[in-house]
């Protein structure tokens, strides 16, 4: 597998899973842009021979200047991946409506600013790669965690549409639908569980990560990358508008 002179831009990839396809589209040629909201992911850009780009994504003049500043780098972004997000747990009733603005910015809002502004080049060159890491939570549902599934519905909505919409372009566009992968976002929704159900962390991992999967174990994050590695090449280049679960057989019931 090839991709050297794509260049990709991977959206939260300080950690966990975005820094796991950063890491590995590295490996295969491609200069990867590692987008993060801390400077800190300087240190993976560094480790990688990447570029490091800083954004909030809960801004949406942010996002603007993000893919600007990205197609500065290289004059071009081949692939994007679509990573960045964040979780917080409570009932609806008691949901804050300014994390929920601020969720749905950042999941669902970003990943289609990203794709407006960068599929004009992608059409020019008629080839690219748009990869939507969703959530095992796109397509099934978990009490106190409303606008995280519901920005990650949205995103498999997202892709099938763009997906349709470039498909004559050479352009492909596709989610990743992960179960819980140890990441440290997990481990925080693992401390935020055991708050929120009055119970053990070592339960909430049992009875509620694990409890609906057939594998009972945490998906490690290259497991993912390897994934999106495929989907980013030219082996997937009849794969599009299709939602690819690694759920450990979560969904299979």
């Amino acid at each position: 597998m090839e991709l050297s002179g794509k260049v990709a831009l991977v959206t939260g990839a300080g950690s966990g899973i975005g820094r796991a396809i950063a890491e590995a589209l590295a490996e295969v040629g491609a200069t990867v842009l590692v987008h993060d909201v801390t400077p800190t992911a300087q240190e993976v850009a560094n480790a990688i021979g990447g570029h490091f780009v800083q954004a909030d994504l809960a801004d949406q003049a942010a996002v603007r200047e993000l893919a600007q500043a990205s197609l500065q780098v290289q004059g071009r972004v081949d692939i994007l991946v679509n990573n960045a997000g964040f979780q917080n747990i409570a009932p609806v009733d008691e949901f804050p409506e300014e994390t929920w603005s601020k969720m749905i910015q950042v999941m669902l809002t970003a990943p289609f600013q990203l794709i407006k502004y960068l599929v004009p080049g992608m059409k020019r060159r008629e080839w690219g790669r748009i990869i939507n890491v969703a959530s095992v939570h796109g397509l099934v549902a978990s009490p106190y965690k409303s606008a995280y599934i519901s920005a990650k519905h949205g995103v498999l909505g997202l892709t099938k549409t763009v997906a349709l919409e470039v498909g004559g372009h050479g352009i492909t566009v596709n989610a990743i639908c992960p179960a819980y992968v140890r990441t440290p976002l997990v481990e925080r929704q693992i401390a935020d569980q055991a708050q929120t159900r009055g119970i053990p962390e070592d339960e909430v991992i049992e009875r509620v990560m694990l409890e609906p999967a057939a594998i009972k174990r945490l998906i490690e994050p290259r497991e993912v990358a390897d994934f999106a590695l495929y989907l980013a090449s030219d082996r997937a280049a009849v794969i599009t508008g299709a939602v690819h679960t690694i759920d450990l057989g979560w969904t299979a019931r």
